[in-house]
């Protein structure tokens, strides 16, 4: 008897970090592909294959780039090779027996891995036709794959160890699992993705563009994509107004001694855009201005420009600021990684016995911001140092302070959080708000950073209820993470469907004939009256085109105006979430937008 359909809605996709066995087939898997490789390409050269959280890659050192036909030769070679049942073999040895073995197949990439890797020095072998330096973990034997739950996705060009002066290699990417049912699920929700993928929507949409003569990654805002910034910003300012948090504004660009103060210049130089000097005396003793990569020594500075007390604090400066940092082009990607983008940062400067309290109600802040944005699939990852890691800046004590506040925070909550040891800020841990969307993809969106070191770095005081000088505690905090990203994912999220408070143009009316145009810019004008966006679709093509066109710029509420509606007073009334809802009196409309939008809410 045939087994019944599995539906979607029942079908797990669990990341690789979440599950050992598909993190032994998808390390398999890679080995098993760049066997292949060099099966039918002996002079391929080897470099890495890590597992990545929905398959795996390898690189290639190969004479000519990969076709969508070597792909399937690759693949179909693979299911061979699987088929063999061949067992996987773990061997440990030596460093030098390692070299050895590598100079014998004149594989130099490996040579540069093997002086990078720490013991155990360990080989996979594939039965004894192939093997290739790893730490596994891998499956016992190819037979424990299943040649249907795997798949050749796609090639991209790539450089050894990522930087640009060394060779360009040729990477393939693959997916591997347990079962047919879940590789036919990720690949629906693949294909779904590229429906929802914000760069196709934002164009559509008239949101964003980025044109060549700007730069990559340096997105430039439509009035519609605008109207949608302004609404947020507007909405996260009027939420920081109750909470007793003071605006301020800041350069972009500043000494570069500022960022060696802070930390972010020794650390972070790379990623900064390059500094200018006034003379290459000055240059080559770094003594230039660079674009800012943070806000918070500008905050910083803020703070130290009169000497505060404790009846001052807790101190709660807010901006949006643009900040720039040189993302490589290779990583850049629409709105979600860009070299230019707004935080909406705040830095909180509290005395130590106020941490917590103040912390809590930056966590409160930040579940008003996903509830109003219907974010509801997220949990908390606390990013803390790796205490092996020599990346961080500050005294032991200071980061075991600023981790127990975290800690405390998310336990009193009783949130939902994990551990993310090495994740953390060079000068602080982090409280990240890690967001799953509608196709189970994770984002980070808002963060909380606990700081008692650059108030160290930066000398910073209060005069104490007892007269003395006194260090105060920084909370760094983000709700939305940056603006770009956010507007990115919601538009992903929702589908290019923006609820009615964020939509660009939230009615659109729809007159039958131009006779009743004159009733409907009246009914407009009320609208816009009330501070809703609405229009009159004036072009004067059939009801039918009218509505097709509403619908495919996803206008949330359209209002169709003919005889009746005018003869009495009312609109006929179709909203996307909705569907019809027929004639309702213009007045009776007016009231249910204002409250709908008031309390971002749904029609």
């Amino acid at each position: 008897m045939a087994k019944p359909p599995v539906s979607p809605d029942t079908i797990a996709l669990p990341r690789t970090s979440e599950s050992e066995n598909l993190k032994k087939i998808r390390h398999t898997t890679s080995h098993i592909m760049a066997m292949a490789v060099q099966k039918l390409f002996p002079k391929a050269q080897v470099t890495i294959g890590p597992w990545t959280e929905t398959g795996f890659y390898y690189d290639f050192d190969v004479e000519e780039p990969f076709t969508e036909a070597d792909l399937k030769a690759i693949k179909k070679e693979m299911v061979k090779i699987i088929n063999k049942k061949l067992p996987v073999m773990r061997e440990e040895l030596s460093r030098e027996e390692a070299k050895q073995r590598i100079e014998a197949i004149q594989e130099p990439y490996k040579l540069e891995i093997l002086a990078s890797i720490h013991e155990p020095i360990t080989l996979y072998h594939l039965g004894d036709q192939w093997w290739d330096l790893c730490a596994g973990p891998h499956l016992e034997n190819t037979a424990e794959i299943n040649p249907k739950a795997i798949a050749l996705e796609s090639v991209a060009g790539a450089y050894w160890r990522g930087d640009a002066n060394n060779a360009q290699l040729q990477r393939i990417y693959g997916t591997a699992w347990e079962t047919p049912e879940q590789l036919a699920e990720y690949q629906r929700r693949k294909e779904e993705a590229l429906k929802r993928d914000h760069r196709k929507l934002g164009k559509e949409l008239g949101l964003f563009i980025f044109s060549d003569p700007v730069g990559p990654g340096l997105p430039l805002w439509t009035p519609k994509g605008t109207i949608i910034r302004t609404i947020l910003e507007d909405f996260l300012k009027q939420e920081q107004v109750k909470r007793g948090y003071l605006s301020v504004v800041t350069p972009h660009i500043a000494r570069v001694d500022l960022f060696k103060q802070s930390g972010h210049w020794q650390k972070y130089h790379e990623d900064m855009f390059p500094m200018m000097a006034e003379s290459a005396e000055e240059a080559a003793q770094e003594m230039g201005f660079v674009l800012k990569p943070m806000n918070c020594p500008f905050h910083i500075q803020i703070y130290k420009s009169e000497l505060r007390s404790y009846r001052d604090l807790p101190l709660r400066l807010a901006e949006f600021g643009t900040v720039y940092r040189y993302e490589q082009s290779g990583e850049l990607g629409g709105l979600t990684r860009v070299r230019g983008f707004t935080v909406d940062d705040s830095h909180l400067f509290v005395t130590p016995d106020q941490l917590d309290a103040e912390f809590l109600s930056v966590v409160d802040l930040i579940l008003t911001v996903f509830k109003s944005l219907q974010l509801k699939n997220f949990k908390a990852r606390l990013s803390f140092r790796d205490p092996e890691s020599d990346k961080y800046i500050g005294s032991d004590d200071a980061w075991d302070k600023a981790q127990g506040a975290i800690r405390r925070a998310v336990q009193e909550l009783e949130m939902d959080y994990f551990e993310a040891p090495g994740e953390a800020a060079f000068y602080g841990p982090k409280l990240d708000f890690i967001f799953r969307d509608a196709l189970e993809r994770e984002w980070q969106l808002g963060t909380v950073q606990v700081d008692y070191n650059l108030p160290e770095r930066f000398d910073l005081e209060y005069i104490a209820a007892d007269g003395s000088r006194q260090r105060p505690v920084m909370i760094h905090r983000a709700p939305f993470g940056s603006l770009e990203r956010l507007i990115g994912i919601l538009i992903e999220e929702y589908a290019g469907d923006f609820p009615l408070w964020l939509a660009p143009i939230q009615v659109r009316l729809l007159a039958v004939s131009d006779e009743f145009l004159p009733f409907a810019q009246s009914v407009v004008k009320q609208m816009q009256a009330l501070g809703l966006r609405a229009e009159v679709d004036t072009s004067g093509d059939r009801l039918g085109k009218m509505i097709r066109n509403a619908e495919k710029q996803k206008i949330p509420v359209m209002a169709v105006v003919g005889a009746k509606e005018v003869e009495a007073n009312v609109l006929n009334i179709r909203t996307r979430a909705s569907g019809e809802l027929g004639e309702i009196p213009v007045t009776e409309v007016l009231e249910k937008l204002q409250a709908t939008v008031t309390n971002h809410d749904t029609w």
